[in-house]
């Protein structure tokens, strides 16, 4: 088993940390920082990230990604104000899930932010002289369903199992060890480079209750950096008669200014400002801490009301209260620890770095599900994870293991055959990629009406309750109908089953891959081989030159000849091909569908005409 690593990733900056003789510390190569800025450099020769790529902010910076986490599980139109302020690319062609361009290729936000985490799992090895394979990765506490997904898809990517994602607040609680108090309120004010957030809990004998939560998804030390830039492009107006360019490589320069300024005017009274103009002098100023707190004191200011409800909403008032925890890089900043202070009557915790304090606390919690802290219970939590099966026999994870429950989760799935008049649900616990693997809790059956394949949507949702009952529905989405199941997922299984179970899981996690990259491969070949085969027919042979349609055959047979092999990257490959031949006639057919829906005609009176 390798050990379990706590992982802060942030907006600006990420974190790794691991209990080291019975204290959580956060780990870096020797002499090095234990910060890994969240910057990911493509230069033509090589992908650079953190400090390397840092660098590259304004030599690279229409390549250079950072503030990544900022669009985490959102689409194009959720940060299209943002643009401006960004001097590399974002891809507007994606639109439901947001995506940034590097040297002709588009990237997901879990794939940068794999990068990033692969980065922190190499510093994490080096250090502790070893495999570090498993992480409890943070996110902040308003994070939604999708922002969570996205931050687990970026662990997988990155080669981590991540065995928990723990809310930000809680973390810092427990890098403080407040989850030794006997009881007592405590207020997380978490200001980071790109979100805000702040949740009020209540610790009672080692068990976090949140009572309220609340916060900013858009606001943050960004924030102040790019008000700072507005300021300096007025001044620059004002006293040069200049207009500064909108080039990605000025945006770049102007941001790391800025970035640097802020910085130090949380340490100093006043800092310079120097911008180089091509062909003319300097442009020079000092700007006063008094007049940077006045030009991020509204964008400050809009933290309070979200305390004040937060406040509100658990019932409380700032004199009930405990202890005020400060997070994050943004709380260096001297205006904000005055009005935290003023706000709650008390002068807020900070003697833990304000950066590493998350990355500290995620490191107490992966010890507690290494079973290293012994005298606290880990309670109401799934022992194993619980899903369904899909296609050829692969578990499909719906809840993972050591959620807390009460929990929900649901996810859509849709028909892989034509004229599907029922889909049949099996409920599934476990932790291996097949379902032959894993434990069978339940079977039903959902009738649906019936249509061609993929036009079905039937939502399945898990819901477990206080007492470990889980109740899961399936419901066509199309139609309303419903059927649904009660089981009780860790009846009849011992403490040593579950550990077996999560054994088995890690001895045959290779050989699992490899099977269900195999299953999946299979699966998605019969699936377009089935559209090409009906599309052809469909479409009809006049309408389909002969070297056309030959060179699909062709590549119909390749693939079809992969499938019966076991190689599934051949069978990606040809797969590959064949969405390659087809395209034409792909656009050809969409271009008729169109057609016919703009005349309000059907579909089938295109295909025939």
């Amino acid at each position: 088993m390798t050990e379990i690593v706590g992982i802060d990733l942030g907006t600006t900056n990420s974190l790794v940390a691991a209990m080291r003789e019975g204290r959580p510390r956060v780990l870096a190569p020797e002499g090095g920082r234990a910060i890994v800025p969240s910057v990911v450099s493509f230069r033509p020769d090589r992908v650079l990230v953190g400090e390397r790529a840092q660098a590259d902010r304004v030599s690279n910076s229409r390549h250079t990604i950072f503030s990544i986490k900022r669009f985490m599980g959102r689409g194009y139109k959720d940060i299209e104000e943002e643009l401006r302020h960004m001097p590399f690319e974002v891809d507007p062609s994606r639109r439901e899930v947001a995506h940034v361009r590097a040297r002709g290729r588009s990237y997901s936000p879990p794939e940068i932010s794999a990068l990033i985490l692969r980065e922190l799992k190499a510093r994490a090895e080096g250090a502790l002289g070893g495999p570090a394979a498993r992480a409890v990765i943070t996110v902040p506490a308003y994070f939604n369903d999708a922002q969570r997904q996205a931050t687990k898809d970026a662990g997988r990517l990155a080669g981590l199992d991540v065995l928990r994602i723990v809310n930000e607040p809680t973390a810092a609680s427990l890098a403080y060890g407040l989850h030794n108090r006997d009881r007592g309120v405590i207020a997380v004010y978490d200001l980071g480079g790109g979100t805000f957030d702040i949740s009020i809990l209540r610790v009672k004998e080692g068990v976090f209750e949140v009572l309220s939560t609340g916060g900013d998804t858009r606001l943050g030390g960004d924030d102040f950096d790019r008000a700072l830039a507005d300021w300096v492009r007025a001044r620059v107006r004002e006293e040069a008669g200049a207009e500064l360019p909108a080039r990605p490589e000025v945006v770049g320069e102007l941001a790391v200014l800025c970035e640097m300024a802020k910085r130090a005017l949380s340490e100093r009274d006043s800092a310079e400002i120097t911008l180089d103009f091509p062909g003319a002098k300097p442009w020079r100023r000092t700007i006063t801490r008094a007049e940077f707190e006045e030009i991020i004191r509204p964008l400050a200011g809009r933290t309070l009301p979200s305390c004040r409800r937060a406040l509100e909403d658990a019932g409380l008032t700032p004199a009930g209260v405990d202890e005020v925890v400060l997070v994050g890089g943004s709380t260096r900043i001297p205006l904000i620890r005055r009005m935290v202070a003023e706000l709650f009557g008390q002068e807020p915790r900070c003697e833990i770095n304000p950066e590493e304090v998350v990355a500290l606390g995620a490191a107490v919690q992966a010890d507690i599900l290494a079973g290293g802290t012994r005298d606290m219970l880990l309670l109401d939590v799934t022992p194993l994870s619980l899903g369904i099966e899909t296609v050829g026999g692969a578990m499909a994870w719906i809840l993972p293991r050591n959620t807390t429950i009460p929990a929900a989760a649901r996810e859509a799935f849709t028909t892989f055959k034509d004229s599907q008049t029922g889909v049949d649900i099996h409920v599934l616990q476990g932790e291996r990629e097949l379902v032959k693997d894993n434990r069978s809790l339940a079977r039903f059956r959902l009738r649906i009406e019936p249509a061609p394949a993929g036009v079905a949507r039937v939502e399945v949702t898990f819901l477990i309750d206080a007492n470990g009952i889980l109740n899961v529905t399936a419901r066509d989405l199309r139609t309303g109908k419903a059927a649904s199941v009660d089981v009780q997922p860790s009846y009849g299984l011992t403490d040593e089953e579950v550990e077996r179970m999560l054994m088995e899981s890690f001895e045959h996690a290779e050989e699992d891959v490899r099977a269900r990259q195999l299953l999946e491969a299979r699966n998605e070949a019969e699936a377009i081989l089935g559209a090409t085969h009906r599309a052809l027919g469909e479409y009809g042979d006049a309408r389909v030159p002969a070297e056309e349609r030959e060179a699909i055959a062709r590549a119909a047979a390749a693939l079809e000849e992969a499938v019966r092999g076991e190689d599934h990257q051949r069978i990606r490959e040809r797969v590959d091909a064949l969405n390659e031949v087809t395209l034409p006639l792909a656009e050809r057919m969409m271009d008729g569908v169109l057609k016919a829906a703009l005349r309000n005609k059907s579909v089938s009176e295109v295909l025939k005409e």
